[in-house]
């Protein structure tokens, strides 16, 4: 790779620049199915759309990003090496925290008169293609895509900005679980309290592994497990 990396101001702009448009990016699809009604709006099929598109848009604009600044995907933590122990310890983190929240702390604060879990319902509209759909957007889109952008880009670009690594690392991560958190629009301490575990837990398997695999399987295995369980227990 070239030697000569860019200054830190325009390693700023880029970053910026990057995840604002991650986030339109993020947004755009939602926006689009939400407001135009096609094909039924926010289900069935268009949910699997919706998933890949930030896939490939996202990773496509990352990919850019990294580019411009020297860099490729490894440098923020796609990498093969400890694959089986990092699959492991997400697999058990995505297990651990979805089995809390439908052992506990969702019947105990509403069950199925939950926003949230009306609202997972509705999106997979009562057929089992709608719940294959939803699936592919939660692993594809949330798992894979999210933890690329908010784990992988954000947290390594930008400490990497600071003179102190420990000092840019802690800034790093904790605009992430915000930004990432503040993301999903929890409304109440709930909502808050459901968001910002698990987003915790991926960012500490991404800081303690320094490498992707874990807080995508984590990310991945929730969220496939949250649908189901919601239309196995709730639908």
């Amino acid at each position: 790779m070239n030697d000569h990396m860019p200054s830190k101001t325009k390693t700023i702009a880029i970053f910026t620049a990057t995840v604002i448009i991650g986030y339109i990016l993020f947004i755009l699809p939602n926006l689009f199915f939400g407001i135009t009604k096609i094909n039924g709006g926010l289900t069935g099929v268009n949910l699997l759309i919706t998933g890949l598109f930030q896939f490939v848009t996202v990773c496509l604009l990352v990919y850019f990003s990294l580019k411009l600044l020297k860099k490729d995907f490894q440098y923020i933590g796609l990498s093969k090496n400890n694959w089986q122990r990092d699959g492991i310890l997400g697999l058990i983190a995505g297990l651990v925290w979805a089995a809390l929240q439908f052992g506990w702390l969702i019947p105990s604060t509403g069950g199925a008169a939950r926003a949230d879990i009306a609202h997972i319902i509705e999106m997979m509209d009562g057929t089992l293609s709608g719940l294959l759909f939803y699936i592919g957007l939660g692993v594809i889109g949330g798992g894979i895509t999210e933890e690329i952008f908010n784990r992988g880009y954000f947290i390594t670009v930008l400490k990497d900005v600071f003179s102190n690594p420990r000092l840019g690392l802690w800034v790093a991560s904790i605009l992430s679980i915000l930004l990432f958190a503040v993301g999903h629009l929890p409304t109440n301490a709930v909502e808050w309290f459901d968001i910002l575990v698990p987003t915790i837990a991926y960012t500490v398997l991404f800081v303690f592994t320094k490498r992707l695999t874990a807080p995508i399987v984590a990310h991945g295995i929730y969220n496939m497990s949250a649908i189901l369980l919601t239309y196995y227990l709730y639908f």
